[in-house]
């Protein structure tokens, strides 16, 4: 399906060429980039090379999204994903929100991933199993569920129907696997999320067989971690776990 409506400002995907260490960053449902790029920019101050794919159907128009599946989406990060092996000899992976989701299907997918960061990952959205009953054909926005009153999340103003029902087998299909996950991961989980019960970071915590797994709350921001108060935090631990996974290894 060819996109017809065009990128958003700020919606564009961003790329940082750095040094052999490479991050993907990747949006979530209904979003853009903009949500992360903050962080994308922040690791490539850190020399880091980031690449921050624009999912299909996501940056431009809610109709452009009702007709992808959640097998774009996939594509999406597996593009990403493989702009960043032509570069690098060590990925790490990180996203927010369905972002967090396709983090976890590319570890699945990919066991030479050194390490993952979801934050505020979906793997199980009881409300969103119910959407998909309703007849009509959008529901409304999830997006910008912010703490800063400061700050918007450029995402979109409705919800497709048809975009839940795939969200829902994308969760559905990474839910079971979670077990395959064994490369050392990082979970960031907002006390208050109006989004993604708080809970699915606590499954993914104890369904992944990685050894070396931790928790970090975060107790100032709502879904959006990343464009909220806490994004400080998100950006300085995120930094320090990469360094300590590359010490590890360097051992």
């Amino acid at each position: 399906m060819s996109e017809r409506y065009p990128v958003l400002e700020g919606a564009e995907p961003f790329y940082f060429e750095g040094n052999s260490i490479g991050i993907l960053v990747s949006h979530g449902f209904t979003g853009s980039t903009q949500s992360m790029r903050p962080l994308g920019e922040a690791y490539a101050k850190a020399g880091y090379t980031v690449c921050g794919p624009r999912l299909k159907g996501h940056g431009t128009h809610y109709e452009e999204m009702e007709g992808t599946t959640y097998e774009d989406w996939t594509a999406s990060v597996e593009e990403g994903y493989q702009w960043l092996k032509d570069r690098c000899s060590t990925i790490f992976v990180t996203g927010l929100s369905m972002g967090g989701t396709l983090t976890l299907y590319l570890a699945q997918k990919h066991p030479e991933i050194k390490a993952i960061i979801p934050i505020n990952a979906a793997v199980d959205i009881p409300t969103m199993a119910g959407a998909q009953q309703i007849q009509a054909r959008f529901l409304d926005a999830i997006g910008s569920d912010i703490k800063n009153p400061a700050v918007t999340e450029l995402a979109y103003d409705k919800t497709p129907v048809q975009s839940i029902k795939e969200i829902n087998k994308l969760m559905a299909l990474v839910r079971q696997n979670l077990h395959e996950i064994k490369c050392p991961a990082l979970v960031f989980v907002s006390t208050e999320d109006h989004v993604v019960p708080p809970d699915n970071s606590r499954l993914i915590m104890d369904e992944i067989s990685s050894e070396h797994k931790k928790m970090i709350v975060l107790e100032n921001s709502y879904h959006v971690a990343t464009l909220d108060h806490d994004q400080p935090i998100i950006i300085d631990q995120t930094l320090k776990f990469i360094e300590h996974v590359l010490n590890q290894t360097a051992v």
